[in-house]
């Protein structure tokens, strides 16, 4: 049987999309946790869960085990590119990975971080620099290895700039123009590539924040990942719906723009 919500979307072929072993960059998102679970569940029986060491890292990765998978750890810095050959490098020598998950980011402090530039940078830096070079190395991995999907965490906030978080806005909206560019080079290889939109997404990461309309939860974003696996997707949105709303919000004239509370 198909899982709920994807009915229709089943069988073999679709099945097989789904990963057996899985990369995931920024081992303590709760986005790449909840989508991690759910794989799990479905196909998955192979974890790497790589991040900067910690408790909540290894808490992550023992919970995960007491789901049935073979998880394991590995320290990973996406502030040091340098490493990122290595590092990623002893994790696709020890087998094929099927998917590889870039969860990792940072949302920043838009007040603060105009008032003090070496913040922004630093978004800039983990959002976007660290994420060009993690996911080139994984790129190039998957290509060696003939298939398996990268699948990328991006943000609505990167289809046009908002007052309320431009800074964290334009580290992803470099992140997507360097995705989907990455998935016309690697068209015809064998890998999948997919960025994923969330809108707002209500975690410990955007405690306390107000929470807007067309909010989702970490779980529904994972359910919308595994959609896009099974359909091959480029880009999936989440909610779906938010595909319009960007749409009419990026064809706004900037008067008309600047007035609405985004």
């Amino acid at each position: 049987m198909p899982p709920p919500g994807l009915a229709g979307l089943g069988g073999r072929a679709e099945a097989g999309r789904l990963p057996r072993s899985l990369l995931v960059l920024g081992g303590t998102s709760e986005i790449a946790l909840a989508t991690v679970r759910r794989l799990v569940a479905r196909r998955t029986r192979t974890v790497w869960l790589a991040g900067r060491p910690s408790a909540a890292l290894e808490e992550a990765a023992a919970r995960l085990r007491a789901l049935g998978p073979e998880v394991r750890t590995v320290a990973f810095d996406a502030l040091d590119p340098g490493a990122h050959e290595a590092v990623l490098g002893k994790v696709f020598a020890e087998g094929d990975i099927d998917m590889v998950l870039l969860a990792f980011g940072v949302l920043g402090d838009q007040a603060y971080d105009e008032r003090e530039p070496l913040n922004a940078v630093y978004v800039a830096q983990t959002n976007y620099t660290g994420a060009v070079s993690a996911g080139l190395v994984t790129a190039r991995a998957l290509q060696n290895q003939g298939h398996g999907s990268l699948v990328v965490l991006s943000s609505a906030s990167a289809e046009r700039a908002r007052r309320t978080d431009f800074i964290f806005g334009s580290s992803k909206a470099g992140l997507d123009t360097f995705t989907e560019g990455l998935g016309h080079a690697l068209h015809g290889t064998g890998v999948h590539v997919m960025v994923v939109r969330p809108g707002f997404v209500r975690s410990g990461a955007t405690a306390g924040r107000a929470v807007p309309p067309l909010a989702s939860t970490p779980e529904e974003v994972a359910t919308a990942v595994e959609l896009g696996l099974r359909r091959r997707s480029e880009t999936v949105w989440v909610p779906g719906v938010l595909r319009v709303v960007a749409t009419a919000l990026r064809h706004l004239p900037p008067r008309v723009y600047r007035r609405l509370p985004l």
